[in-house]
């Protein structure tokens, strides 16, 4: 590439667009070193990633609440479909204490409340993992895609534009999803739509920063990616009392307002001259596998999925868990309240610990210590809502699990680096990487529901999320040469 000052036509509406370094590559992007457009691009881009990521923070609160309501009409009908949710589960704690006795009617809906728990927890955390796995086999694909693209819109944009408008129609049709089977079916479609946006929005990042303002790019992806979850979860849990399902409109139109104001403001070059190469598909399916070859990379691995698995497992049910574990029992609004909040709790500490942790690892140059002491912590965290069922526990294993994830993120994704087996390779093989976490997250929900289901209790989604994350420590024991 050679550098060159781009301009506009030298009027006094038009002001210098900022250094560009022209490609050399035909239907390449052009680097944006500073300017109005380089921050026109990076405004855009971290708004996109906060539209995409509300979603995902929002429909936490938003498919639990649907999902509670469908089944709720499937198993509480006639004289039943006034039932309290709140009352009843109320009486069964109190019976279980001990200080109350159920009357025949009592009994008979009791029993129909122990079969509408376990009925939601199950199709919850079925369409949560199905729509995790289906974007795990559609996102190398699209990425592969997105990198051959001729457009006059470019290679990234056409992806953009389609994962963030045809996403937002679809989060329309979630809404109104009459039946479980059909809310799974929009639900999971809806999430692999809006995911082909995400990877080709990141590569832009590649395609169009130069070197030395990638970390800066990356930051404000992790800013938006971050905030974008609380903002989304938080603002579901308060609005849901108010505007219920209709926040699914909201998200819809943040999404497709951000991923085509990305296109018309963050404007790319054409890739209509793009050099694409034959695409040999053994190559590029077993180039996957390599990473695994090696021992340490494997084990790393591993333990990245038992943590995120535990972790999803923890978090899976989390609105049902205020309604139907904690004593006393909140109700559907104030667990949809609380569910926001709850995810709020842990975040400064988290940021804290991410600070800390990256830094002070660099510092002793040690990793695995650090992941073996915040996978422990974050198991002993579970060990909270066991001992004590109530909200204040929930919200002290938030605030210590905040604390240990933030402690294993930074340190972990630098443990990956440092086990690469092959440099040159490293965005392939740290794909490998990521797929590791979206394993752990789509097992994590199915898990979950299982144990309720099997049970007829929350008490094992602690116990089993306890022993997934302790394993996740002793995973990274055997490494070899990492301190």
């Amino acid at each position: 590439m050679s550098e060159t000052v781009a301009t506009e036509p030298k009027s006094e509406e038009t002001p210098r667009r900022g250094v560009v370094l022209e490609p050399t590559d035909p239907g390449t992007s052009p680097i944006l070193i500073k300017g109005p457009l380089s921050r026109r691009y990076l405004t855009w881009y971290t708004i996109v990633t906060l539209a995409i990521t509300a979603v995902w923070g929002a429909t936490s609160i938003l498919l639990a609440n649907q999902v509670q309501m469908l089944e709720f009409g499937q198993w509480f009908t006639g004289a039943d479909a006034t039932v309290d949710l709140q009352q009843l589960t109320l009486l069964q704690q109190q019976i279980d204490a001990g200080t109350a006795t159920a009357t025949a009617d009592q009994t008979r809906q009791l029993e129909l409340l122990a079969s509408f728990d376990a009925s939601r927890a199950q199709s919850l955390s079925i369409i949560a993992s199905i729509g995790v796995v289906l974007t795990m086999l559609i996102q190398p694909l699209v990425g592969l895609a997105s990198d051959r693209t001729r457009s006059r819109l470019g290679r990234r944009a056409p992806w953009i534009l389609f994962g963030t408008l045809a996403g937002a129609v679809l989060l329309v049709g979630v809404r109104f999803a009459p039946t479980i089977a059909i809310l799974g079916l929009l639900w999971m479609t809806a999430q692999a739509i809006l995911n082909t946006a995400s990877g080709p929005l990141v590569a832009t990042v590649a395609d169009r920063m130069p070197e030395n303002r990638r970390g800066t790019a990356s930051a404000l992806g992790g800013f938006g990616n971050f905030f974008g979850g609380v903002l989304g979860g938080v603002g579901a849990g308060l609005l849901f009392a108010t505007v219920g399902l209709d926040m699914y409109f909201v998200l819809a139109a943040f999404v497709a307002f951000a991923g085509l104001m990305f296109v018309i403001f963050a404007r790319d070059a054409s890739s209509k001259d793009l050099a694409v190469e034959k695409l040999h598909w053994k190559e590029f399916l077993l180039g996957f596998t390599v990473a695994l070859r090696s021992r340490n990379f494997r084990w790393v691995w591993v333990a990245r999925i038992l943590l995120t698995f535990g972790y999803a497992v923890s978090t899976a049910l989390a609105l049902y868990m205020m309604q139907s574990y904690i004593r006393p029992a909140l109700s559907v609004a104030e667990a949809s309240q609380m569910a926001g909040l709850l995810a709020l709790a842990g975040v400064p500490f988290m940021i804290i610990a991410v600070l800390v942790a990256g830094k002070l690892s660099d510092k002793l140059q040690k990793r695995r210590s650090f992941v073996i002491f915040s996978s422990a912590l974050m198991a002993l965290s579970m060990l909270i809502p066991i001992i004590s069922p109530t909200l204040p526990a929930l919200f002290l294993q938030a605030i210590i699990g905040g604390i240990a994830f933030g402690t294993y993120l930074p340190v972990d994704q630098a443990l990956f680096i440092d086990v690469l087996p092959d440099q040159k390779s490293a965005g392939r093989d740290l794909g490998v990487a990521a797929l590791g976490s979206n394993l752990g997250q789509a097992l994590g929900p199915a898990l979950a529901g299982a144990v309720v289901a099997i049970t007829g209790a929350y008490l094992g989604v602690w116990i089993a999320a306890f022993v997934l994350v302790l394993l996740a420590a002793v995973a990274v024991i055997p490494l070899k040469g990492v301190k």
